[in-house]
């Protein structure tokens, strides 16, 4: 029989390694979780705000990516030094139960029937690309995404329902290095065409200006699901867990036995630092990729878009990120490099939400997420069930960057309840002896500031938008709601680009 993860014993406990190269071993929660953010934030969202805001809010994507971290880095500790799930964490949360659930558990669930938009769009874009690639059916048609959005989401649920953490991990990591450097080839070879990107554009966008009230929706979907998001931060301790760092440190022993507790802090220590080196090389990894996103959104799609089309011209829309700075032939790596990174997020999502849907059931009385070959059941069972759900809705919307907007908007708010959390951790449970730095504190504290803006402005909108009266449709071309220093002139052959979909 394998071995509970989820339950912490003494016959597990491994001292942490000291070398930088033996820390680096134990290195891959995080980019788990950079192929989740990759796909939909930076593919989509990062690209779309770029495309409406131009260079000026270079500065909102950054900042978005980097002041999520502090609350990566409490929910990692808290997974290490308690052993404790995310949905099990969420139960000790102070407020009300109703039933055996706390309030905060669901209110997770309500949040999530419309997170569920988010990746159905993801899944529909899979199938979109497979059938460019490869047409079904009558010119590659609508029986042909059918049959390739079932495709995608047996095969998904496949690979998660059979597939332990080591599969997912290696998967993740393969997809997302590869796209990445084509990313970053596509972006220098710009430079050699009409849209180079200057000093003064990448000035423009680190001077703090606010986005025009036109793509405040843009912008806020682009806080929410960029850098890593609510429901990335609550998954993160369901991989931490099952890479072994709290099994490694072991059940905390009583402070009475005090060789054992100073031996078990020292452990917690040790991989709390490498928790720590693995947040920040995925936090690497998804800003670097987030902000090159973003300038071939803003240098390429502004100047020829504006703002992106949806269904299926979005992704010949995207693909000129690519074409226009490598040439025609591009088209078809960045389809590849496309399934390639959509796919692998659709892999993290599936193979996250498995595990917090089932652990969310376990507390409200259905199932038992600690017992072994119940929890993989559920996850089996989970992996069909959600995936038939993502793609029921893509065929229902058929709208996938509005369905993934959506998703980024309700992921700001999402974040608030990860905010109300992680301060609790820090305050309440995080044991004396591991009190973090001031500098750490501080950074969390302007975490909190910063996604506490983001999500009641969320909110604020959502209310304003649903008792609203219908106004009429405020017409937005390209750049011309910018100031002309950030237009770049476009070549007379540019002026009408092609959205081809065979």
């Amino acid at each position: 029989m394998a071995e509970n993860v989820y339950e912490l014993s003494a016959d597990r406990v491994l001292e942490p390694p000291s070398t930088f190269k033996g820390k680096l071993r134990h290195l891959g929660p995080g980019f788990i979780l950079s192929a989740s953010i990759v796909g939909s934030g930076e593919l989509i969202a990062t690209t779309n705000f770029g495309a409406e805001a131009g260079f000026v809010c270079l500065w909102i994507i950054i900042f978005s990516c980097l002041v999520k971290v502090a609350l990566q880095l409490e929910f990692g500790k808290h997974a290490i030094y308690s052993g404790k799930t995310t949905i099990g964490a969420f139960n000790d949360l102070p407020g009300p139960k109703f039933g055996k659930a706390s309030w905060s558990i669901w209110a997770w669930l309500l949040a999530m029937s419309l997170k569920f938009l988010q990746v159905g769009g993801i899944i529909g874009l899979v199938a979109v690309v497979m059938n460019t690639l490869i047409p079904i059916g009558p010119e590659g048609g609508k029986v042909g995404v059918i049959f390739w959005t079932v495709a995608a989401g047996l095969s998904v649920a496949f690979l998660i329902s059979r597939g332990r953490y080591a599969l997912i991990e290696r998967c993740c990591l393969i997809m997302i290095g590869l796209f990445t450097i084509f990313t970053v080839i596509s972006v220098i070879a710009l430079q050699w065409t009409d849209y180079s990107i200057t000093a003064s554009q990448i000035g423009s966008g680190l001077s703090f200006e606010m986005p025009s009230k036109l793509i405040l929706f843009s912008a806020i979907a682009a806080f929410g699901i960029t850098g890593v998001g609510g429901d990335e931060i609550m998954a993160y301790n369901y991989w931490l867990i099952e890479k072994g760092y709290a099994s490694y440190t072991g059940p905390r022993p009583p402070e009475s036995d005090q060789k054992a507790h100073d031996a078990w802090l020292a452990r917690a220590r040790g991989w709390i630092r490498i928790m720590t080196l693995d947040a920040l090389f995925s936090l690497f990894c998804y800003t670097l990729v987030t902000i090159l996103f973003y300038i071939l959104g803003a240098a390429v799609l502004h100047v020829l878009h504006g703002k992106l089309k949806d269904g299926q011209e979005l992704l010949g829309a995207l693909s000129l990120m690519y074409t226009e700075s490598l040439g025609p032939s591009a088209k078809w790596i960045f389809m590849v490099g496309a399934v390639a990174v959509l796919y692998s997020t659709l892999l993290a999502a599936l193979g996250a939400w498995t595990r917090l849907f089932a652990d969310a059931f376990s507390h409200i009385g259905v199932g038992d997420f600690q017992d072994p070959k119940r929890r993989q059941k559920a996850i089996a069972i989970g992996s069909f069930v959600i995936t038939a759900i993502w793609a029921i809705l893509y065929f229902i919307f058929e709208k996938p960057k509005l369905m993934i907007l959506v998703g980024g908007f309700i992921t700001a708010v999402i974040l608030l309840l990860v905010l109300f959390a992680a301060f609790v951790m820090r305050l309440h449970w995080s044991p004396a002896q591991l009190k973090p730095s001031r500098l750490y504190d501080l950074a969390l504290c302007l975490s909190a500031l910063a996604i506490a803006f983001g999500g009641i402005w969320s909110i604020s909108m959502g209310l304003r938008k649903f008792f609203e009266k219908p106004a009429e449709k405020t017409a937005f071309h390209g750049s011309a709601a910018l100031p002309q220093a950030h237009q770049v002139p476009v070549r007379p052959d540019q002026q009408l680009p092609i959205h081809h979909h065979r």
